[in-house]
């Protein structure tokens, strides 16, 4: 399987551990993540916010990027998932892609259409498929809880492949990599990430309230798919935990996290120690009744 890659701005610059367990996954899977060359942002944020046509040409650029490698576009993050794929959508309007290709035309690109935009969850379970996924791990994960934070963006795609209101995806993968999926109350809800730049007070807020919720579920570490969402919920839980006046250290994993430690790939290619929230605890909990699978 051969997949466009769009590595966004916020793993590959930020969270880059994000973007390298999504590598090492996909190449035990054997999936060719083919690299697109340098792409602009999604638009999320003031881009979108305050020129929405120049975010739509952005996107365009990708697009027609990633058409010339295949016609699917996978990312591993909910935020451009969301932003891509509305775009994708938009562009299928032949009046509005033609005004984004004359943009284009100044780089000698064009998109024609039909690109479609996956998560890297979306990949996982409808194109590697449970029994495939479930047969390279090797490490099950021990009944260990887990709770899925799907924040705000993945849900609302151009074309939602799980509900909006009560999703089952990632507590799926969650089962199938032999951890148990734990039910909590605002596992949908924003991590207050469009918040950090303006109010950072109200996003710490905002996390200390997730975060609280999910320790509260038993939990003991949470899968996100979203880059952004790591980047609030472990870069600032010190700062929620002091807003909430009670400690949480709980360890935040991307899904291509999880599912590599399942796979039994050693914890550095996952970039696990460079958590703020140390992992350890969790990889400790697991190798201690370790059944490692042939």
């Amino acid at each position: 399987m051969r997949l466009a890659y769009f590595s966004a701005c916020a793993a590959a610059g930020r969270r880059p551990e994000l973007d390298a367990a999504t590598r090492a996954v996909a190449r035990t899977l054997g999936i060719e993540l083919a690299a697109l060359p340098p792409a602009a942002c999604c638009g999320a944020g003031d881009h979108r916010t305050y020129d929405a046509a120049s975010a739509l040409e952005a996107d365009a650029r990708t697009l027609a990027l990633a058409a010339e490698r295949g016609t699917t576009l996978v990312t591993a993050c909910g935020t451009c998932q969301f932003h891509l794929s509305r775009s994708a959508r938009a562009l299928e309007d032949p009046a509005v892609r033609e005004r984004s290709n004359a943009a284009l035309a100044r780089d000698g690109l064009r998109y024609g259409g039909g690109v479609a935009v996956r998560h890297v969850v979306q990949v996982l379970l409808q194109d590697v498929g449970p029994r495939k996924l479930e047969a390279h791990v090797c490490r099950p994960l021990q009944r260990v809880p887990v709770a899925a934070f799907y924040g705000c963006n993945l849900l609302r795609a151009a074309e939602p492949f799980d509900d909006p209101a009560d999703p089952a995806s990632i507590e799926r993968i969650v089962s199938l990599l032999g951890a148990r999926p734990v039910a909590y109350g605002p596992r949908t809800q924003c991590c207050g990430s469009p918040l950090l730049g303006k109010s950072g007070d109200g996003a710490v807020r905002m996390a200390a309230e997730r975060l609280q919720a999910m320790r509260a579920s038993g939990a003991v570490a949470v899968a996100t798919p979203c880059p952004l969402c790591s980047l609030v919920l472990d870069g600032e839980q010190a700062r929620a935990e002091r807003a909430a006046g009670a400690r949480v250290r709980m360890p935040i994993l991307h899904v291509s996290q999880l599912v590599g430690l399942a796979f039994g790939l050693p914890p550095e290619a996952l970039g696990l120690r460079r958590h703020a929230v140390p992992v350890r605890p969790l990889v400790d909990a697991v190798e201690a009744e370790e059944v490692v699978r042939p």
